[in-house]
């Protein structure tokens, strides 16, 4: 989500919303079930370690191949997400497609894959699709942000006698095109580690290989896979560059796994039959529904597993706001520039390029090994990936102001002067993240913590497809409040501060 720089916000105001975020998290954190329940985690903790030191690249069998369809995953869903985003981005402000999109956006990719796997199976256009679709809708919301924050003093030089084509292109989006291009670079890092987590549902991108390693105790192997997917990420404004973006694509098309023949019947089967509630199949009109078979599906769906789930979910997601926030300020001061020395902060800032650069996914998975089932490896997951986001944005402002010379000592300057001049930004910023933090806490119930999640694979695992669908509404739908809520709380603080 775009995050317009030149929105200010009264140091005041965020630090009531600081202390309302810490007094939340107290309050709820005696209801959340963050057990460490694993026999042994230093133990586990010091093997992981011991293969890190001993990174065995070697031992992955397929690990060129799975690096490619990583990558080809990622360039070709982005490029049909921008081709689809970027026009629904010039007809935005209409209710239904901003509505469509807010939905749409709001499902996790992984999610989408497990519907698009009951038809396409372990085909690429699993992949694609689950990527591709989110990532349109979200190209059309920051696009369209990007270009009406655009100044209109352009269009008046330009003829009058000129299509509406040409001066929107010359006008608006001229003015803008750096700021698309970089948000379109950052889309492209996004999808390479949903991607990757795309393995865990079997897709053979690096996170398949990646899981089986550390399920299987093989600490090197997922060492190694883990520090190239970080160099993959770290190393992504030089090896993909935009102008490079239309040969990667032809080369994707190219070397992607060979996609299988589409079974037509089961389209139509998981159409009319998998996904339709029990009560409405093979009934032929509204007076053969069984309308309290159908009411009672629905509400045990609800009462359940819709709402429970739920529950969990904003638990999750309020205690890991806290917790990332935490790791921000902290992140932020191991890579200033005005606290350490320069190659001090280049270090801090490299274990902030890997923080951000494992998905919360991967981390809440091989924090799971370490501490068992609970909320606390998601909690700690979310924390230091959104944090370190945070902290990396953050860390890029801070570093471009310069102090006023003053007789005072450097850890002063730092308290007094840098931090009340990013902080509204960086509580900005973790606002804007907690979108994402609901959405990720959703899907961390495949792992097998009780969020919403849970449930859905769990409906997926038993074939009630009809269930799940009706638990990923559900999903979609508190994320979209979440966003809506959100936004209204920035957007009304931000009207009150211009009259």
């Amino acid at each position: 989500m775009a995050l317009r720089q030149n929105t200010v916000y009264p140091l005041g105001y965020w630090q009531k919303v600081t202390l309302s975020i810490g007094f939340i998290a107290l309050v709820i954190i005696p209801f959340a079930d963050i057990e460490i329940v694993t026999f042994d985690p230093l133990l586990e903790l010091s093997l992981m370690a011991q293969g890190f030191i001993h990174a065995d690249f070697f031992a992955t069998e397929y690990l060129f191949q799975a690096i490619i369809q990583t990558l080809n995953f990622a360039i070709i869903g982005v490029s049909l997400g921008l081709l689809l985003g970027a026009p629904l981005a010039l007809i935005y402000p209409h209710p239904l497609v901003s509505g469509c999109c807010a939905f749409l956006r709001a499902i996790h990719e992984i999610f989408w894959a497990l519907l698009f796997l009951q038809v396409f199976g372990l085909s690429p256009i699993t992949g694609i699709l689950a990527i591709t679709i989110p990532f349109a809708a979200t190209f059309a919301r920051v696009f369209h942000d990007i270009i009406n924050q655009s100044s209109d003093n352009p269009l008046e030089s330009i003829d009058s006698r000129a299509d509406i084509i040409s001066r929107y292109t010359y006008g608006k989006i001229a003015q803008v095109l750096p700021q698309l291009i970089t948000y379109t670079r950052y889309r492209f890092e996004c999808a390479l580690r949903s991607s990757a987590v795309l393995g865990f549902i079997g897709m053979p991108t690096l996170g398949y290989y990646l899981e089986t390693a550390f399920k299987q105790g093989n600490y090197s192997e997922g060492a190694a896979l883990l520090m190239i997917f970080i160099a993959l990420i770290g190393t992504i404004r030089y090896w993909c560059p935009p102008k490079l973006l239309g040969v990667y694509l032809i080369i994707a098309c190219i070397t992607l796994v060979e996609i299988p023949t589409l079974d037509s019947s089961l389209l139509i089967r998981f159409i009319s039959q998998d996904i339709i509630p029990p009560a409405l199949v093979n009934t032929l009109s509204f007076t053969d529904v069984q309308w309290s078979l159908l009411y009672t599906w629905f509400s045990d769906i609800v009462t359940l597993q819709a709402f429970p789930g739920a529950i969990s979910t904003l638990t999750l997601a309020l205690l890991a706001l806290a917790a990332s926030h935490f790791v921000s300020l902290n992140a932020h001061a191991i890579a200033s520039k005005h606290l350490w020395p320069a190659p001090l902060a280049y270090f801090g800032q490299f274990i902030l390029l890997i923080g951000r650069s494992v998905p919360e996914y991967i981390l809440a998975f091989i924090f799971l090994i370490l501490l068992g089932p609970s909320m606390l490896p998601a909690i700690l997951a979310l924390a230091i990936h959104n944090g370190s986001v945070i902290a990396y944005l953050t860390v890029r402002q801070s570093n471009a102001i310069a102090p006023p010379l003053m007789q005072i000592s450097t850890l002063n300057k730092f308290n007094y002067y840098i931090m009340p001049s990013i902080y509204p930004n960086m509580m900005a910023l973790l606002f804007y993240r907690f979108e994402i933090i609901v959405r990720e806490t959703a899907v961390f119930g495949i792992l097998g913590i009780m969020t919403l999640g849970f449930y859905i694979d769990s409906n997926f695992s038993e074939i009630r497809y009809s269930s799940a669908l009706i638990l990923i509404i559900c999903t979609a739908l508190l994320n979209v409040a979440i966003d809506h809520i959100s936004m209204r709380l920035l957007n009304s603080h931000k009207q009150s501060l211009t009259t």
